[in-house]
């Protein structure tokens, strides 16, 4: 499945505390079990939080369906960047 990197605009995310922060996973748990029951391919990794910004980690069968996890869930989707390619240190290293 193709792999996104979600942009999500939200003040003062990176202030959050931990209880914050758990409800926030709960409510994108949530609605991803209740999309998978519909039998949709999206799957949370992780996410990075900054400032006033997330960006997470998702894979799924295509970009409309992070876009509904957006809706449903209350998280917005300000931009949405499909990977192309993963790199890492062990890339630099020859065959």
């Amino acid at each position: 499945m193709p792999r996104y990197v979600i942009e999500r605009a939200i003040p003062d995310i990176g202030s959050a505390d931990r209880e914050a922060l758990r409800e926030a996973a709960q409510k994108s748990n949530s609605v991803l079990a209740a999309m998978k029951a519909e039998q949709k391919n999206i799957q949370w990794e992780h996410s990075y939080v900054a400032g006033d910004k997330t960006f997470c980690i998702y894979i799924a069968d295509n970009e409309e369906l992070i876009a509904e996890h957006a809706q449903r869930s209350g998280f917005p989707d300000t931009a949405v960047t499909a990977v192309k390619r993963m790199i890492d240190p062990v890339t630099a290293e020859a065959d």
